[in-house]
Protein backbone atom coordinates (compact mmCIF):
# COMPACT_ATOMS: atom_id res chain seq x y z
CA UNK A 1 0.00 0.00 0.00
CA UNK A 2 1.01 3.62 -0.38
CA UNK A 3 0.38 7.24 0.87
CA UNK A 4 -3.44 7.16 0.95
CA UNK A 5 -5.35 9.23 -1.27
CA UNK A 6 -2.07 11.21 -2.72
CA UNK A 7 -0.89 7.63 -3.97
CA UNK A 8 2.67 8.59 -3.31
CA UNK A 9 5.17 6.21 -1.18
CA UNK A 10 6.40 7.81 1.50
CA UNK A 11 10.02 8.54 1.52
CA UNK A 12 11.69 7.03 4.83
CA UNK A 13 12.61 8.05 7.48
CA UNK A 14 9.98 10.46 8.27
CA UNK A 15 11.47 13.42 10.55
CA UNK A 16 8.40 15.06 12.84
CA UNK A 17 8.05 19.17 12.76
CA UNK A 18 10.36 19.17 16.14
CA UNK A 19 13.71 17.34 17.41
CA UNK A 20 11.56 15.32 20.27
CA UNK A 21 8.27 15.44 17.96
CA UNK A 22 6.85 12.43 15.73
CA UNK A 23 6.71 12.57 11.90
CA UNK A 24 2.73 13.66 11.53
CA UNK A 25 2.58 10.81 9.33
CA UNK A 26 2.81 7.91 12.15
CA UNK A 27 -0.89 8.42 13.13
CA UNK A 28 -2.13 8.24 9.61
CA UNK A 29 -0.32 5.08 9.14
CA UNK A 30 -1.52 3.67 11.77
CA UNK A 31 -4.89 4.41 11.31
CA UNK A 32 -5.63 3.96 7.10
CA UNK A 33 -2.25 1.76 5.84
CA UNK A 34 -0.37 0.23 8.85
CA UNK A 35 1.52 -2.17 6.05
CA UNK A 36 2.43 0.81 3.85
CA UNK A 37 5.39 0.98 0.75
CA UNK A 38 8.20 3.41 1.62
CA UNK A 39 11.40 4.27 -0.26
CA UNK A 40 14.68 4.21 1.78
CA UNK A 41 17.56 6.15 1.35
CA UNK A 42 18.92 3.90 -1.17
CA UNK A 43 16.21 4.24 -3.58
CA UNK A 44 14.99 0.31 -2.37
CA UNK A 45 10.69 -0.08 -1.53
CA UNK A 46 10.55 -1.97 1.46
CA UNK A 47 7.11 -2.04 3.72
CA UNK A 48 6.69 -0.35 6.89
CA UNK A 49 4.80 -1.60 9.57
CA UNK A 50 3.70 0.83 12.27
CA UNK A 51 1.38 -0.16 14.74
CA UNK A 52 2.01 -2.27 18.02
CA UNK A 53 0.61 -5.16 17.33
CA UNK A 54 2.59 -5.90 13.96
CA UNK A 55 5.48 -4.69 14.97
CA UNK A 56 5.56 -7.15 17.58
CA UNK A 57 4.29 -9.89 15.89
CA UNK A 58 7.22 -9.34 12.95
CA UNK A 59 9.71 -9.13 15.62
CA UNK A 60 8.55 -11.91 17.45
CA UNK A 61 8.37 -14.18 14.30
CA UNK A 62 11.51 -16.63 13.99
CA UNK A 63 10.76 -17.25 10.60
CA UNK A 64 11.21 -13.75 9.01
CA UNK A 65 15.45 -13.14 10.46
CA UNK A 66 17.74 -9.88 9.33
CA UNK A 67 18.83 -9.39 5.87
CA UNK A 68 22.49 -10.80 5.08
CA UNK A 69 24.66 -8.72 3.34
CA UNK A 70 24.17 -9.74 -0.43
CA UNK A 71 21.10 -11.60 0.19
CA UNK A 72 18.79 -9.43 -2.31
CA UNK A 73 16.77 -7.49 0.64
CA UNK A 74 16.39 -3.73 0.15
CA UNK A 75 19.61 -1.86 0.57
CA UNK A 76 18.90 1.29 3.29
CA UNK A 77 21.70 2.84 1.87
CA UNK A 78 23.29 3.20 -1.57
CA UNK A 79 26.39 1.51 0.00
CA UNK A 80 27.27 -2.16 -1.04
CA UNK A 81 30.00 -2.22 1.53
CA UNK A 82 29.12 -0.51 4.20
CA UNK A 83 26.62 0.68 7.06
CA UNK A 84 25.14 -1.52 9.65
CA UNK A 85 22.81 -3.84 8.20
CA UNK A 86 25.21 -4.65 5.32
CA UNK A 87 28.63 -5.32 6.68
CA UNK A 88 31.56 -8.51 7.35
CA UNK A 89 30.57 -7.86 11.04
CA UNK A 90 26.66 -8.60 9.99
CA UNK A 91 27.92 -11.63 8.06
CA UNK A 92 30.20 -13.03 11.08
CA UNK A 93 28.08 -12.80 13.58
CA UNK A 94 24.95 -16.12 13.90
CA UNK A 95 22.01 -14.18 12.84
CA UNK A 96 18.83 -16.82 13.38
CA UNK A 97 18.64 -20.20 14.63
CA UNK A 98 20.22 -22.42 16.64
CA UNK A 99 23.53 -21.06 16.46
CA UNK A 100 22.12 -17.52 17.10
CA UNK A 101 20.77 -18.42 20.69
CA UNK A 102 23.73 -20.18 21.62
CA UNK A 103 26.16 -17.14 20.75
CA UNK A 104 23.32 -14.72 22.82
CA UNK A 105 23.21 -17.25 25.82
CA UNK A 106 26.93 -17.19 25.69
CA UNK A 107 27.17 -13.31 25.16
CA UNK A 108 24.05 -12.83 27.60
CA UNK A 109 25.88 -14.46 30.48
CA UNK A 110 27.72 -10.85 30.74
CA UNK A 111 24.34 -8.77 30.69
CA UNK A 112 22.41 -10.25 33.35
CA UNK A 113 20.26 -8.17 35.83
CA UNK A 114 22.20 -9.64 38.55
CA UNK A 115 25.79 -8.66 37.09
CA UNK A 116 23.88 -4.68 36.36
CA UNK A 117 23.06 -4.23 40.22
CA UNK A 118 26.99 -5.23 41.06
CA UNK A 119 28.03 -2.55 38.26
CA UNK A 120 25.60 -0.40 39.40
CA UNK A 121 27.85 1.69 42.12
CA UNK A 122 30.53 2.19 39.55
CA UNK A 123 28.16 3.82 37.11
CA UNK A 124 27.13 6.06 39.71
CA UNK A 125 30.59 7.12 40.44
CA UNK A 126 31.56 7.99 37.19
CA UNK A 127 28.34 9.63 36.61
CA UNK A 128 29.67 11.84 39.52
CA UNK A 129 32.94 12.80 38.37
CA UNK A 130 31.67 13.76 34.75
CA UNK A 131 29.83 15.90 36.71
CA UNK A 132 32.08 17.52 38.67
CA UNK A 133 34.15 17.99 35.64
CA UNK A 134 31.20 19.69 34.11
CA UNK A 135 30.14 21.80 36.44
CA UNK A 136 34.02 22.88 37.28
CA UNK A 137 33.78 23.89 33.71
CA UNK A 138 30.77 25.93 33.99
CA UNK A 139 27.46 26.94 32.47
CA UNK A 140 26.24 26.26 29.76
CA UNK A 141 27.68 23.19 29.25
CA UNK A 142 26.70 20.05 26.59
CA UNK A 143 25.33 17.51 28.21
CA UNK A 144 25.77 15.17 26.03
CA UNK A 145 29.46 15.21 25.18
CA UNK A 146 30.08 15.90 28.66
CA UNK A 147 28.34 13.04 30.28
CA UNK A 148 25.94 11.00 28.43
CA UNK A 149 28.69 10.09 26.16
CA UNK A 150 31.48 9.43 27.90
CA UNK A 151 29.60 7.32 30.20
CA UNK A 152 28.54 4.80 28.52
CA UNK A 153 31.48 4.62 26.39
CA UNK A 154 33.41 4.23 29.52
CA UNK A 155 31.33 1.23 30.78
CA UNK A 156 31.30 -1.03 27.74
CA UNK A 157 35.14 -0.77 27.38
CA UNK A 158 35.53 -1.50 30.98
CA UNK A 159 33.41 -4.49 30.21
CA UNK A 160 35.44 -5.48 26.63
CA UNK A 161 39.08 -4.82 27.96
CA UNK A 162 39.63 -1.75 25.93
CA UNK A 163 40.76 1.74 27.19
CA UNK A 164 37.89 4.40 27.51
CA UNK A 165 40.57 7.23 26.04
CA UNK A 166 39.90 5.82 22.52
CA UNK A 167 36.65 6.85 22.23
CA UNK A 168 37.04 9.54 19.94
CA UNK A 169 37.84 6.52 17.62
CA UNK A 170 35.51 4.39 18.66
CA UNK A 171 32.95 7.30 18.14
CA UNK A 172 34.02 7.84 14.72
CA UNK A 173 33.89 4.31 13.43
CA UNK A 174 30.40 3.74 15.04
CA UNK A 175 29.28 6.63 13.41
CA UNK A 176 30.23 5.15 10.14
CA UNK A 177 28.85 1.81 10.84
CA UNK A 178 25.73 3.07 11.33
CA UNK A 179 25.63 5.36 8.35
CA UNK A 180 22.72 5.94 5.94
CA UNK A 181 23.94 9.47 4.25
CA UNK A 182 26.68 10.82 6.50
CA UNK A 183 29.67 8.70 4.80
CA UNK A 184 30.93 8.23 1.61
CA UNK A 185 31.62 4.72 0.69
CA UNK A 186 35.44 5.28 0.82
CA UNK A 187 35.10 7.01 4.18
CA UNK A 188 32.87 4.07 5.03
CA UNK A 189 36.00 1.39 3.90
CA UNK A 190 38.49 3.26 5.68
CA UNK A 191 37.04 3.63 8.68
CA UNK A 192 35.51 -0.20 8.98
CA UNK A 193 39.46 -0.92 7.96
CA UNK A 194 40.89 0.54 10.59
CA UNK A 195 38.16 -0.64 13.05
CA UNK A 196 38.99 -4.40 12.53
CA UNK A 197 42.44 -4.05 12.33
CA UNK A 198 42.09 -2.47 16.25
CA UNK A 199 39.76 -5.09 17.24
CA UNK A 200 41.98 -8.01 15.70
CA UNK A 201 45.05 -6.99 17.85
CA UNK A 202 43.11 -6.29 20.76
CA UNK A 203 41.99 -10.02 20.48
CA UNK A 204 45.29 -11.68 19.73
CA UNK A 205 46.65 -9.23 22.60
CA UNK A 206 43.20 -10.88 25.01
CA UNK A 207 44.67 -14.38 23.81
CA UNK A 208 48.10 -13.94 24.61
CA UNK A 209 47.27 -12.15 28.62
CA UNK A 210 43.64 -12.48 29.21
CA UNK A 211 42.27 -10.04 31.51
CA UNK A 212 39.06 -9.27 33.27
CA UNK A 213 36.75 -8.88 30.93
CA UNK A 214 34.14 -10.23 28.14
CA UNK A 215 36.24 -11.15 25.52
CA UNK A 216 39.14 -12.33 27.70
CA UNK A 217 36.44 -14.47 28.45
CA UNK A 218 35.05 -15.66 25.17
CA UNK A 219 38.59 -16.32 24.03
CA UNK A 220 39.25 -18.39 26.48
CA UNK A 221 36.49 -20.77 26.74
CA UNK A 222 37.40 -24.18 25.35
CA UNK A 223 33.42 -25.09 25.19
CA UNK A 224 32.49 -22.56 23.05
CA UNK A 225 35.24 -21.85 20.53
CA UNK A 226 35.39 -18.73 18.86
CA UNK A 227 37.35 -17.62 15.76
CA UNK A 228 39.26 -14.35 15.61
CA UNK A 229 36.98 -13.01 13.13
CA UNK A 230 34.06 -13.77 15.72
CA UNK A 231 35.61 -12.29 18.57
CA UNK A 232 36.36 -9.04 16.10
CA UNK A 233 32.70 -8.74 15.43
CA UNK A 234 31.45 -9.23 18.83
CA UNK A 235 33.65 -6.87 19.95
CA UNK A 236 32.91 -4.49 17.29
CA UNK A 237 29.00 -4.59 17.73
CA UNK A 238 29.01 -4.65 21.69
CA UNK A 239 31.36 -1.36 21.44
CA UNK A 240 28.78 -0.05 18.87
CA UNK A 241 25.54 -1.03 20.15
CA UNK A 242 26.65 -0.83 23.96
CA UNK A 243 27.12 3.02 23.51
CA UNK A 244 25.55 4.69 20.83
CA UNK A 245 22.22 3.96 21.62
CA UNK A 246 22.92 4.82 25.13
CA UNK A 247 24.73 7.64 24.75
CA UNK A 248 21.68 9.12 22.60
CA UNK A 249 19.07 7.91 25.26
CA UNK A 250 20.58 9.57 28.02
CA UNK A 251 20.76 12.93 26.03
CA UNK A 252 17.23 12.42 24.58
CA UNK A 253 15.54 11.96 28.09
CA UNK A 254 16.90 14.65 29.64
CA UNK A 255 15.62 16.65 26.98
CA UNK A 256 12.58 15.40 27.28
CA UNK A 257 11.95 15.87 30.75
CA UNK A 258 13.22 19.49 30.91
CA UNK A 259 11.06 19.86 27.92
CA UNK A 260 8.05 20.42 30.45
CA UNK A 261 9.57 21.60 33.51
CA UNK A 262 6.68 20.31 35.55
CA UNK A 263 7.86 16.11 34.47
CA UNK A 264 11.52 17.55 36.06
CA UNK A 265 9.89 19.24 39.17
CA UNK A 266 8.14 16.06 39.68
CA UNK A 267 10.84 14.16 39.78
CA UNK A 268 12.87 15.64 42.01
CA UNK A 269 9.92 15.25 44.36
CA UNK A 270 8.96 12.00 43.76
CA UNK A 271 12.49 10.31 43.00
CA UNK A 272 11.01 6.98 43.22
CA UNK A 273 9.68 7.70 39.63
CA UNK A 274 12.82 7.04 38.04
CA UNK A 275 12.41 3.43 37.09
CA UNK A 276 8.75 4.38 35.23
CA UNK A 277 10.35 7.30 34.23
CA UNK A 278 12.95 5.55 32.24
CA UNK A 279 10.52 3.62 30.64
CA UNK A 280 8.18 6.20 29.64
CA UNK A 281 11.11 7.71 28.16
CA UNK A 282 12.21 5.07 26.09
CA UNK A 283 8.91 4.36 24.91
CA UNK A 284 8.03 8.38 24.25
CA UNK A 285 10.88 8.61 22.40
CA UNK A 286 10.17 9.47 19.10
CA UNK A 287 13.51 10.15 17.59
CA UNK A 288 14.52 6.25 18.11
CA UNK A 289 16.30 5.98 14.51
CA UNK A 290 15.41 3.65 12.08
CA UNK A 291 14.16 0.79 13.26
CA UNK A 292 14.59 -2.67 12.52
CA UNK A 293 14.67 -4.68 9.59
CA UNK A 294 12.91 -8.10 8.94
CA UNK A 295 13.60 -10.49 5.43
CA UNK A 296 10.53 -12.53 4.97
CA UNK A 297 11.09 -16.50 4.08
CA UNK A 298 7.13 -17.16 3.93
CA UNK A 299 4.10 -14.97 3.23
CA UNK A 300 2.70 -13.25 6.11
CA UNK A 301 -0.35 -11.88 6.52
CA UNK A 302 -0.21 -8.24 8.79
CA UNK A 303 -3.42 -5.77 8.73
CA UNK A 304 -5.21 -7.77 6.01
CA UNK A 305 -2.63 -7.11 4.04
CA UNK A 306 -0.24 -10.61 2.66
CA UNK A 307 3.13 -9.89 2.56
CA UNK A 308 4.83 -11.91 -0.05
CA UNK A 309 7.98 -13.69 0.53
CA UNK A 310 11.11 -11.74 -0.08
CA UNK A 311 9.63 -8.48 1.39
CA UNK A 312 12.04 -6.79 2.87
CA UNK A 313 10.02 -5.39 6.26
CA UNK A 314 10.66 -2.19 8.16
CA UNK A 315 9.37 -2.11 11.87
CA UNK A 316 8.88 0.85 13.53
CA UNK A 317 9.03 0.26 17.20
CA UNK A 318 8.91 3.94 17.77
CA UNK A 319 5.59 4.53 16.06
CA UNK A 320 4.01 1.31 17.90
CA UNK A 321 5.10 2.89 20.98
CA UNK A 322 2.56 6.02 19.67
CA UNK A 323 -0.21 3.10 19.52
CA UNK A 324 -3.36 4.80 20.53
CA UNK A 325 -4.95 1.77 20.56
CA UNK A 326 -2.49 0.11 22.55
CA UNK A 327 -1.45 2.80 25.43
CA UNK A 328 -3.49 4.74 26.76
CA UNK A 329 -2.56 8.83 26.27
CA UNK A 330 -0.49 7.41 23.90
CA UNK A 331 0.81 10.96 23.40
CA UNK A 332 1.12 12.12 26.62
CA UNK A 333 4.39 11.59 28.66
CA UNK A 334 3.17 10.29 31.52
CA UNK A 335 6.11 9.66 34.12
CA UNK A 336 4.39 6.59 35.99
CA UNK A 337 2.91 4.83 33.63
CA UNK A 338 2.85 0.83 34.84
CA UNK A 339 2.66 -1.35 33.16
CA UNK A 340 4.76 0.18 30.05
CA UNK A 341 5.16 -2.88 27.16
CA UNK A 342 6.95 -1.05 24.82
CA UNK A 343 9.24 -2.08 22.65
CA UNK A 344 12.05 -0.23 22.38
CA UNK A 345 14.56 -3.13 22.83
CA UNK A 346 12.55 -4.86 20.28
CA UNK A 347 11.05 -8.35 20.67
CA UNK A 348 11.60 -11.99 20.31
CA UNK A 349 14.84 -13.88 19.70
CA UNK A 350 16.51 -10.86 18.49
CA UNK A 351 15.50 -7.80 21.61
CA UNK A 352 18.51 -6.14 22.45
CA UNK A 353 20.86 -8.38 24.52
CA UNK A 354 22.23 -4.96 26.23
CA UNK A 355 18.90 -4.08 27.88
CA UNK A 356 19.30 -4.74 31.43
CA UNK A 357 22.84 -2.06 31.30
CA UNK A 358 21.15 0.32 29.25
CA UNK A 359 18.40 0.71 31.51
CA UNK A 360 20.82 0.65 34.69
CA UNK A 361 23.12 3.04 32.66
CA UNK A 362 19.78 5.93 32.10
CA UNK A 363 18.54 5.01 35.47
CA UNK A 364 21.41 5.81 37.77
CA UNK A 365 22.21 8.93 35.11
CA UNK A 366 19.13 10.06 36.10
CA UNK A 367 19.13 9.75 39.38
CA UNK A 368 22.38 11.43 39.66
CA UNK A 369 21.68 14.20 37.69
CA UNK A 370 18.35 14.72 40.12
CA UNK A 371 20.77 14.34 43.46
CA UNK A 372 23.32 16.67 42.12
CA UNK A 373 21.76 19.15 39.69
CA UNK A 374 18.29 19.67 40.79
CA UNK A 375 17.89 23.28 39.20
CA UNK A 376 19.04 21.74 35.29
CA UNK A 377 17.54 23.86 32.74
CA UNK A 378 17.50 23.58 29.09
CA UNK A 379 20.25 26.12 27.63
CA UNK A 380 17.97 26.61 24.28
CA UNK A 381 15.02 26.45 23.40
CA UNK A 382 13.50 23.12 22.52
CA UNK A 383 12.85 23.67 18.87
CA UNK A 384 16.73 25.04 18.69
CA UNK A 385 17.62 21.64 19.50
CA UNK A 386 19.19 19.81 16.99
CA UNK A 387 18.44 16.31 15.33
CA UNK A 388 21.27 13.35 14.52
CA UNK A 389 21.07 13.39 11.17
CA UNK A 390 22.22 10.98 8.39
CA UNK A 391 22.94 7.48 10.56
CA UNK A 392 20.63 4.97 11.25
CA UNK A 393 19.91 5.84 15.12
CA UNK A 394 18.40 8.77 16.31
CA UNK A 395 19.61 11.15 18.63
CA UNK A 396 20.39 15.07 19.48
CA UNK A 397 23.74 16.71 18.18
CA UNK A 398 23.95 17.78 21.24
CA UNK A 399 21.59 19.02 24.60
CA UNK A 400 22.72 22.17 25.86
CA UNK A 401 22.21 22.57 30.12
CA UNK A 402 22.21 24.92 32.77
CA UNK A 403 22.04 25.26 36.34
Amino acid sequence: MVDGDSGQVLSYPMRGEGPLDPPAEWADLRRRCPAATVRLPSGDEATLVTRHADVKQVLSDPRFTRPLPGGGGARVADSESGGVFNTEMAATIPQFGDEHQRWRQRIGRWFTAKRMATLRPRIERKADELIDAMVADGAPADLKSALAFPLPVWVICDMLGVPDSDRGRFSHWSDTLLSMTRYTQAEIDAAQAEFVEYMLAHVRAMRADPGDDLLSELAADTETTFSDGELVATGQSLLVAGHETTANMIGKMVAMLLADRTRWERLCAEPALVRTTVEEALRFDANSGFGMLRHLDDDLEIADTVLPEGTTVVCSMASANRDEDFFTDADDMTLDRSPNPHLAFGAGGHSCLGQALARTELQTTLEVLLRRLPTLEPAVPVDELRRLDGLVVGGLEEVPVRW
